[in-house]
């Protein structure tokens, strides 16, 4: 293997390179920025952290070469420093890319693919900033390169139709801005703020936390969106207003999507100006030692971060012992990381010349004065391995190796293809690698050139800075955390913003901001407090007085033990019995002239149909059933109307007796016919109450309209077919009425007519009334109020028909006697001059 030496571009990136049979290149950031007044040099700002990550892809593509997975073939590799920065990015890019065998020509030929890629790298590992990752992938689509990077996140490089030659060893920032907003949920914060920049990586970033953020209820407390490279002696005044919005919003975290470079100007003036809150990480500097070693970083608050699965990468802290051990490197990176930290002459020495402790390990910027002084341990690279970053480069140069072995048709023995090859050819066998990578961490890619890879998360010390395990985000959008941290008691935040309410109260944001209070209910809602909204309860329940519950609402109805269904009850059985024993009598005296009178057979179907009435009163008592309901009303209409039909027709026969006329009784004659009259007019009833029955009949309703409680009652279907029937009685109980009081004329021994005139009267007086005090009674007395009407109707016929009959019968016997009741009328007729034998009157 040859050694490893610079491979610089002049008035470009710095660079180092190793031959091989094919080229790995490599992109690292191993300068934060371009030093635009440094000529020299042309970066500033040395990342130890690029350093470290410089030597782990070659340290693996050393492995790869001691392994038998390419047995007749060597990797090389060619790596620039891009300083962070997109033109030297380009610049290492089109070096990458140069076919170097023909040194002629001036310009890249980009006729075909293999113009493009046979003698230069094959495949390119980097970069870990998705905005230089982008400009870098723009360049590498047209020859199909396989770009690999190991830290850029941009959803936007997923877009194959835009960087079809793009893959990652890292998830995607869609997969982080969900496991946030994960976390914010699971951590139940109401309001974050958020802070990205210009690049694609922040822009993007905070794009996707929005749109996952819509659908959950973590409120939006503020945006702000930085330059594209902030620094702290520029941009002074941009990151104080930044830092006192920050501490002027109601937000219980902040979360920081940008590059390691801003997050550290935006963390200094934090700790300058005391801003303590709670923060989230992004994957680029949640692990940063550069941004944990802050002097005062302990004084911001908590912080929050998300990695990839982390994991070592086995032999390589044994590989940087070993490295940093030689006396001479011949590496130009290794040269700029000893100028940077100047290597103490001794491992015994005990004191630097400033008095120094040489075995401190924390980094400083030259920038900051410190470094140029104070000499450092070179040993100390070993406690700034990461195992996130680290472990993707890993992971990336092993996919290129798997790749390699597929396509070359490798057996462990030989290759029995030549390393001549297109992009297109390695990018699809990338593609396809599935494999798990020392028995730890499963890698494949999905059609957008993404793996299947979660997050750790990560709590910083607040006092040591060092890193915590705490949870774990899966791709299938689980998180795990700790029980103390999900089971947050908080219900007020240190802004005074609620988080929980009381029973009985909600959540209301106030006006334009996203700080939440907490309002009592409105009066038929209610609310169990915590984070829950105010609802109304079912039709059956109704809100308690304190409105943080429902309460099952009584069911009423008359109940058989309710006073006045007592009361209406006793007289319904009353006259049920009166009925009887009226029917008893009248029966024992069947034959006498009083019972033949009052209608003789009819008046025992008046009796019949008073015993039914009576009996319908049931159907009003008690709780309602559609039967019930159905059977009611329907039953009295029919049985007073019968009742009512008897009588009529019983007086009509009077009044057809007492017709002294000759041609007035002929002509009445026709129709005296008792049963054919109360038959004819009980029809019409009854075709009424059939239709009713069939189109809208009665019933069983629940009326939950009160607010304790719902009235079980009977609805009466149609109201139109209901008074129709009502209508139709009055009708008769008026025909009968005019009848009875014509027939005072009459010679009536009994004074029949006058008590049945007071009857009727008092029938039709009762309905009269029944109608509006049944329009404005509500609940379960509405069908007592029915039942009233009916009882009233029922005694009205009772006790004006057939009670004076009884007292006759059994008081004033003499009274009923045929001859008694034959010269009560001739005197009633010759009284008025009038011969009873006459046929004119």
């Amino acid at each position: 293997m040859s050694a490893e030496h610079p491979c610089s571009i002049p008035g470009g990136p710095r660079g180092v390179c190793q031959t091989g049979d094919v080229i790995v290149g490599g992109l690292f950031p191993l300068h934060r920025q371009v030093n635009d007044t440094d000529t020299s040099r042309g970066c500033a700002g040395f990342s130890p952290n690029s350093f470290i990550h410089t030597r782990v892809m070659i340290y693996s593509i050393g492995v790869i070469n001691k392994s038998p997975m390419l047995p007749n073939l060597t990797l090389g590799y060619e790596m620039y420093d891009t300083c962070g920065n997109v033109s030297m990015a380009i610049k290492a890019t089109l070096r990458l890319m140069d076919d170097r065998s023909n040194h002629g020509h001036e310009c890249l030929s980009l006729s075909n693919e293999y113009t493009a890629s046979a003698r230069g790298a094959k495949v390119v590992v980097g970069e870990a900033h998705s905005e230089i990752s982008i400009a870098v992938a723009r360049l590498l689509a047209l020859p199909l390169i396989p770009q690999i990077s190991y830290g850029s996140t941009s959803e936007l490089l997923s877009r194959k139709t835009k960087f079809p030659s793009f893959l990652r060893t890292v998830p995607g920032d869609s997969h982080q801005t969900k496991a946030m907003v994960r976390l914010m949920e699971t951590l139940q914060w109401e309001s974050v703020g958020l802070i990205g920049s210009e690049d694609e990586y922040g822009k993007y970033g905070v794009e996707s936390l929005i749109d996952h953020m819509s659908i959950t209820d973590v409120c939006l407390d503020f945006k702000e969106i930085l330059p594209m490279n902030v620094f702290h002696n520029r941009y002074t005044d941009r990151l104080t207003s930044l830092l006192q919005t920050v501490n002027e919003s109601t937000a219980e975290g902040i979360v920081i999507f940008t590059k390691t470079s801003n997050v550290r100007a935006i963390l200094e003036e934090a700790i300058r100006l005391g801003v303590n809150r709670t923060w989230i990480a992004g994957d680029t500097w949640s692990t940063s030692s550069e941004i944990r070693s802050l002097k005062g970083i302990q004084t911001i608050g908590k912080v929050y971060g998300f990695i990839m699965k982390r994991n070592t990468v086995p032999g390589f802290e044994e590989h940087v012992r070993s490295f940093t051990a030689q006396p001479k490197m011949n590496d130009s990176f290794f040269d700029d990381y000893l100028n940077q930290y100047p290597a103490c002459p001794s491992p015994t020495a005990d004191i630097t010349p400033n008095g120094q402790d040489p075995q401190n390990c924390s980094f400083h910027d030259a920038d900051e004065g410190s470094a140029t002084t104070n000499c450092t341990n070179i040993q100390c690279l070993t406690k700034h391995i990461d195992q996130d970053m680290s472990y993707s480069i890993y992971l990336a140069v092993n996919v290129v190796a798997r790749a390699l072995h597929r396509l070359l048709k490798c057996d462990y023995m030989k290759c029995n293809r030549s390393a001549t090859f297109s992009g297109r050819e390695l990018l699809e066998e990338i593609r396809r690698v599935n494999f798990t990578m020392d028995n730890i961490t499963n890698i494949a890619f999905d059609q957008h050139g993404d793996p299947s890879i979660g997050y750790d998360i990560l709590a910083w010390g607040t006092e040591d800075g060092t890193l915590e395990k705490i949870g774990e985000y899966r791709a299938s959008g689980d998180i795990e955390l700790p029980e103390h941290l999900k089971n947050s008691n908080v219900t007020v935040t240190v802004h005074n913003c609620s988080k929980a309410c009381p029973r009985g109260q909600e959540l209301n944001h106030d006006k334009n901001t996203c700080c939440k209070t907490c309002n009592f209910c409105v009066r038929n809602q209610y609310s169990r407090g915590g984070n829950e909204t105010c609802r109304s309860c079912q039709e059956d329940e109704y809100v308690s007085p304190e409105r943080d519950c429902c309460l099952k609402k009584a069911v009423a109805f008359l109940k058989w033990t309710d006073g006045f269904a007592v009361v209406l009850a006793a007289f319904g059985v009353a006259g049920l019995i009166f009925t009887l024993l009226v029917a008893a009598l009248f029966i024992k005296h069947r034959g006498t002239p009083i019972v033949k009178g009052t209608g003789g057979n009819l008046c025992f179907l008046i009796l019949v149909s008073l015993a039914t009435s009576f009996g319908s009163l049931c159907a009003f008592i008690g709780k309602p059933t559609d039967l019930s309901c159905k059977v009611g009303l329907p039953l009295f209409i029919i049985s007073f109307s019968l009742c009512v039909s008897c009588i009529l027709a019983n007086l009509f026969q009077i009044r057809v007796g007492f017709a002294f006329n000759a041609r007035a009784h002929d002509r009445l004659m026709r129709f005296n016919n008792p049963v054919a009259i109360a038959t004819g007019c009980v029809s019409i009833q009854a075709a009424l109450v059939a239709a009713w029955l069939a189109l809208a009949p009665p019933f069983r309703q629940e009326v939950s309209t009160y607010r304790a409680k719902v009235v079980v009652q009977c609805a009466n279907g149609s109201d139109a077919m209901f008074g129709a029937t009502l209508s139709y009685i009055a009708f008769l109980a008026v025909v009968c009425f005019l009848f009875a009081f014509k027939g005072k004329q009459l010679p009536d021994l009994y004074k029949n007519s006058s008590f049945i005139t007071v009857g009727m009267l008092v029938y039709l007086v009762a309905w009269m009334l029944f109608i509006p005090i049944y329009v404005n009674t509500s609940g379960k007395y509405v069908q007592a109020v029915e039942a009233s009407a009916m009882l009233v109707s029922n005694y009205s016929i009772l006790c004006c028909h057939f009670c004076p009959k009884c007292y006759i019968i059994l008081f004033r016997k003499e009274l009923n006697n045929e001859r008694v009741i034959l010269d009560y009328i001739k005197k009633h007729y010759e009284s008025k001059g009038v011969s009873p034998v006459t046929t004119d009157k």
